[in-house]
């Protein structure tokens, strides 16, 4: 008795020891959270090379099983090499394939891509001055034929000219050493950005080496702190993350690979200038879920009216047939249901998102919003279990109230109590 009286009072007392450090830890972050951010800042800058490394290692990790699993059949029953050999050569030629399917890849894309986009940009700025006098030619007539539009004009001008002087004269001839240190730590920062690259494929080679090692510490670690059917949740939360990210990323991935090529053979059908350049952009935002087909849209259409507004309307009318049948048809088949998330909670997570983690939050903002959703699907529907209520979402619609009757519950809806009081009327 005297046993379970001291355990009762310690458990109570290690409860409110628990609640006391999460309130003071709570205030802490909330009171100090500019500082917490700067700490969280370091820590990453530090560990980015892992971070390279770790995603690397993600997108890599079905090419280097792939590699691993058809090499083994070959060594060990081609070449008759012993199992324990074939398994090592085998782990350690995938990783290396593995490694040159993806630089491989991108020094294709580069291969490919660049030369295009240099000409292209080459020649947008061999004909912008001549596109710069026709415009001003145009300008000068239209100023011509109209007196008054000439007056707002040269008035717009002169403002803008003193605006210019002041802005040169009080910002920047002041401020000429710190653009000048802004430059030089913009240089240093791309050093480090490949410094961290680099580091990161060799970390990299060492995660794909002990990814089944790192998966049973993990697992061993769960079923040590939790107890097994929490921990059986656990692993199935952790499969359906990796199912959500995988599906996710690798199919907006190949979504925006083929809009691309799509809008390439297009624009070359439709003879618009720069499509390389503009089908890169535009690939490349695409990867961006919602809004990407027009944030890139915007200055591909700028350029292409620097060369002809005729072709900038029909360019614009492509962006918006491109985004339709991506949105309704390409982009369904390749991704699926992969996150499960309705159009609304999309476009939340995309701006929620976007906001706290800039272009990478807009990209990884929907599955992550997919499995923080799943998670509080899943603990709902538990709860609700456990009180022995309905999971079914459409038994909520229109609900007014739940009765007990018994062990069980009726759901009285608005209808039905709308029909109960004219009945009693």
């Amino acid at each position: 008795m005297k046993d379970d009286s001291f355990r009762k009072y310690l458990f109570i007392s290690l409860a409110g020891a628990v609640g006391i450090i999460v309130c003071i830890v709570f205030f802490f972050l909330l009171f100090r959270f500019q500082e917490v951010v700067k700490g969280i800042r370091i820590l990453e800058n530090i560990l980015m090379p892992f971070i390279y490394g770790a995603v690397i290692a993600y997108l890599l990790t079905p090419v280097c099983n792939f590699a691993e699993r058809y090499l083994h059949i070959l060594l060990a029953d081609k070449m008759k090499i012993s199992e324990r050999r074939a398994a090592r050569m085998s782990a350690a030629m995938g990783i290396g394939v593995s490694l040159l399917f993806g630089l491989l890849i991108i020094y294709l894309l580069l291969a490919m891509v660049l030369p295009q986009v240099f000409t292209s940009i080459r020649g947008i700025v061999e004909v912008m001055p001549g596109n710069v006098m026709k415009w001003t030619a145009w300008v000068e007539q239209k100023l011509a034929d109209d007196e008054v539009l000439a007056n707002y004009v040269e008035q717009f001008i002169n403002t803008a000219y003193q605006n210019m002087q002041s802005w040169l004269n009080t910002k920047l001839l002041p401020n000429m050493q710190v653009i000048v240190s802004g430059v030089s730590a913009g240089v240093i920062g791309a050093l480090v950005v490949v410094k961290n690259m680099l580091i990161g494929i060799f970390a990299a080679a060492y995660m794909m080496g002990n990814r089944r090692k790192f998966a049973a510490q993990g697992k061993k670690l769960i079923y040590s702190f939790c107890k097994v059917p929490v921990a059986n949740g656990i692993l199935d939360e952790i499969y359906y993350i990796n199912e959500v990210f995988g599906g996710f990323i690798n199919g907006k991935l190949l979504d925006s690979l083929i809009i691309g090529i799509l809008c390439f053979v297009i624009m070359n059908i439709l003879n618009m200038p720069y499509t390389m350049l503009i089908s890169v952009i535009v690939g490349v935002t695409n990867i961006i879920p919602f809004f990407g087909p027009f944030i890139g849209a915007i200055p591909c259409a700028l350029i292409v009216l620097t060369v002809s507004p005729i072709q900038c309307v029909y360019f614009v009318i492509l962006i918006l047939v491109l985004q339709q049948f991506d949105g309704n048809v390409l982009g369904p088949k390749i991704l699926g249901g992969s996150t499960g998330l309705s159009s609304f909670w999309v476009l939340f997570s995309i701006l929620l998102f976007g906001g706290l983690m800039g272009f990478v939050g807009m990209i990884i903002g929907v599955p992550t919003f997919a499995v923080i959703y799943d998670l509080i699907k899943k603990y709902s529907n538990w709860m609700l279990r456990k009180k022995k209520l309905a999971t079914d979402t459409k038994v909520y619609e229109e609900l007014f109230l739940v009765e007990a009757e018994g062990e069980n519950y009726r759901y009285i809806h608005n209808s039905s109590r709308k029909k109960e009081e004219r009945d009693k009327a």
